[in-house]
């Protein structure tokens, strides 16, 4: 790395800071081959603009007290002494584990908010409440809830979304890529916890140079790199599973499919292949029956199920294709193609749920432990699924199902989040302003005015990663970071650290939570503990931490061999069976089959979303992850400003249904569904199916501007659109990809966008 600038990293690439006059200039780290755009937002960090200087109270909330308050996200905020709000912080928590217990506390984090591993807030917060006796927590991801709950039934693991077949494999060794979801380059810029080398494009380059296809399959011609070539299926948003079963059915009356491969290797294949048939529902799964459910005429699904068993074949779901009602089908149907194809386990063939989805997918994954803020365990023990939280704000003693439980809902009163921002995450934000307003406190960790600080009670103003030392590692990365402090806190900002240390000491555990080190000690003692221990134990000779803060980084010795999944299995199942009932590929789980749930059954089927275009709402919306930001993260940088249209988040439409309303590229627009409204700023073009628009998340909710417009956002949050209910009752994950739409011209004036504003 360059010896000039201080080393830092982030979750869209490893780069070197230079203070200056007005911020901070950055250069990305010399190794990587394509660095990430998203670097150029980095700047606008170390600028006052939307930072929360100084810690500040909700007016009702410091001089009425805790409660329900409908006031919340539109009333006064008063900066307050760190001191007099800790004090008050620490003595609403007293009354409320006083009087209700840890159940009626929620530890809300999402874990984006640092590459480091110990300003990681996740578990800074998890610590802290562990050391309280517990709170309520949140389980699985709004990413890919679904392959979370849904592969360990079906294959006994996470493997295929955490760790699939490695890149190399199918660089080297496959001859076609049905890419369902596509294999997005914006997406692939990302990793959690940081990413040194930018590799996946050129993966795919050297593949299609050897002569591997691509076929995509997304109503977004622009999923897949144009210079890839791919065979387009524009499939309407939702039908993937449709056009799954149909290319199922294809090999089943073909002959075609590995029969052996069933045979040996799979549960269940029996009653899977007789729903092909229509033992189901009465309806055989033909090519003909899924052409007007995808959009796809049954010539081109045939042709190219007889494709997918010429030669080694790897089809991968995007995890955004997941991310819709009754989700689990897609995926599980890819699973059930895989085998029937049979080269599940071989070089370059089976399946993967995730490719591109970020960075780390399919790239080297470390088997030993990296450097860990300690979290003690759980007394409580408590969690709901993680998109679930407006429906546990809303309906406290409720009860609801998911993966095989019955649960309950806890009554929540006390939210409290560090790292993460829910008003970009979630789904239908009016319904997450009432929810958020059914609580009594909220205490948020800020170092932005976001909507979920502008709707909070407390806003702790928090540090930035550029104000904090830290160690950058990732499972899938080859470098360990020597994250240096770019530029002292700006106003008053602390980190999520100090913030709970002092908050644990006047609640009686802050010797616990501590352990009487401070910030830049624990960072040191992380580091040496992994150095003499895990990396010790692995045979890693690691540098002391004086000498890794000198180099600026250390380097990771590459992983022995390259990564086939389920390679083991197929070489012998018997000695390597999965962790599922049977030990094998469950194409039917007897085990959910038994949950009887008619939203998801016990095999791979085409159920229908309750959602279809209609007069009202004729258009379908994608809700995509952005290309100029990582979620909703630093809105305000150049490469995001860069990409808005008239001011606005960008709204892709085809000419033809941009001609048939009257509209023009670069107008602002309305969007309108059953949930709210938005503005957005049009852009025509023909990579996106007709009959579709696709809006991208992450635009900070402006309801501000919105009020100004007539509109429920005024900036262009998609999620005021989208639908806030589970996929099915198996995950209850996250749905907010998909929505029905109708697209206008706005009359007047836009409103200023004002969300980036300080507060009243």
């Amino acid at each position: 790395m360059s010896t000039t600038g201080i080393p830092h990293s982030s979750h869209w690439g490893a780069f070197r800071a230079d203070p200056t006059a007005d911020g901070v200039r950055v250069r990305a780290h010399p190794d990587d081959p394509a660095p990430s755009a998203l670097l150029r937002n980095v700047a606008v960090a170390a600028t006052p603009t939307a930072r929360v200087l100084r810690p500040h109270v909700r007016r009702g909330w410091w001089e009425d007290g805790p409660g329900p308050d409908e006031r919340r996200g539109r009333d006064e905020f008063l900066p307050v002494e760190w001191d007099e709000l800790l004090d008050r912080v620490a003595g609403e928590y007293a009354r409320v584990l006083g009087e209700h217990g840890p159940r009626a506390v929620y530890a809300g984090s999402y874990g984006w908010a640092s590459a480091g591993r110990f300003h990681h807030s996740q578990s800074q917060l998890h610590r802290f409440s562990h050391c309280l006796g517990g709170a309520v927590r949140s389980t699985w991801t709004y990413s890919h809830n679904v392959g979370e709950v849904l592969m360990p039934r079906v294959v006994g693991s996470q493997e295929p979304l955490i760790s699939p077949t490695a890149w190399t494999s199918v660089e080297a060794a496959t001859d076609l890529v049905i890419a369902l979801g596509g294999l997005p380059a914006k997406n692939s810029e990302v990793a959690s916890g940081g990413i040194t080398r930018h590799e996946v494009a050129g993966r795919l380059r050297s593949a299609r140079a050897r002569g591997a296809e691509f076929v995509l399959v997304s109503p977004l011609r622009d999923d897949l790199a144009a210079e890839l070539d791919a065979d387009w299926f524009a499939v309407v948003p939702g039908s993937d599973a449709a056009l799954l079963l149909a290319m199922c059915h294809v090999l089943l009356t073909d002959g075609s499919f590995d029969a052996g491969f069933l045979e040996r290797f799979t549960a269940g294949s029996e009653q899977f292949l007789a729903s092909l048939r229509g033992a189901d529902d009465g309806v055989e799964k033909t090519p003909e029956w899924a052409e007007p459910l995808t959009g796809i005429a049954a010539a081109r699904i045939r042709d190219l199920a007889r494709r997918a068993v010429r030669g080694r074949t790897m089809i991968t779901v995007s995890w955004s294709v997941a991310r819709t009602r009754f989700g689990e089908q897609p995926l599980w149907a890819a699973v059930a193609l895989a085998a029937m194809i049979g080269q599940i386990g071989l070089p370059g063939g089976g399946f993967g749920h995730g490719y591109a989805s970020t960075g780390g997918v399919g790239k080297r994954a470390g088997t030993y432990p990296l450097p860990t803020f300690p979290q003690f365990a759980d007394p409580l023990r408590i969690r709901i699924p993680v998109a679930r939280i407006a429906d546990a704000l809303l309906h406290p003693g409720e009860p609801y199902e998911v993966d095989g439980r019955h649960e309950t809902y806890p009554h929540l009163r006390l939210v409290h989040w560090a790292g993460g921002n829910p008003f970009h995450h979630h789904q239908d934000l009016q319904r997450l302003q009432r929810a958020f307003r059914a609580a009594e406190t909220i205490v948020v960790h800020e170092p932005f005015w976001t909507s979920t600080a502008r709707h909070a009670d407390v806003v702790f103003a928090a540090t930035t990663t550029l104000e904090r030392e830290d160690v950058g590692a990732a499972r899938y990365d080859d470098r360990l970071i020597a994250m240096g402090r770019v530029h002292e806190p700006l106003g008053e900002a602390r980190d999520d650290y100090e913030v709970l240390s002092g908050l644990a000491h006047r609640l009686g555990t802050g010797e616990r939570f501590t352990e009487g080190r401070t910030a830049g000690e624990w960072v040191e003692h992380l580091y040496e503990e992994w150095r003499t221990g895990p990396a010790a134990r692995a045979g890693i000779t690691a540098p002391p931490h004086a000498k890794f803060l000198a180099a600026g980084e250390f380097r990771l010795p590459p992983e022995p061999r390259e990564k086939v999944m389920f390679a083991s299995f197929r070489a012998d199942p018997d000695r390597f069976p999965l962790r599922t009932p049977s030990g094998r590929i469950e194409l039917h789980s007897e085990t959910v089959a038994g949950f009887g749930y008619d939203d998801c059954p016990g095999h791979p089927v085409w159920l229908a979303p309750e959602e279809q275009p209609d007069e009202e709402f004729p258009l379908r919306l994608v809700a995509n992850n952005p290309a100029t930001r990582l979620h909703s993260q630093l809105d305000h940088g150049a490469t995001s400003q860069a990409g808005k249209v008239a001011g606005r988040e960008p709204v892709r439409m085809h000419a033809r249904d941009a001609a048939a309303r009257g509209l023009a590229d670069g107008q602002v627009v309305v969007l309108r569904s059953r949930r709210g409204s938005c503005l957005g700023g049009l852009v025509v073009s023909d990579a996106v199916r007709e009959g579709v628009v696709q809006m991208s998340t992450g635009s900070w909710f402006d309801p501000v501007a919105g009020a100004a417009a007539g509109v429920t956002c005024g900036y262009g949050n998609v999620n005021v659109l989208t639908r806030d209910v589970g996929s099915s009752r198996l995950s209850q994950a996250c749905t907010g990809q998909h929505a029905t739409v109708q697209v206008s011209a706005f009359e007047g004036v836009p409103p200023r966008v004002t969300i980036f504003d300080q507060p009243a």
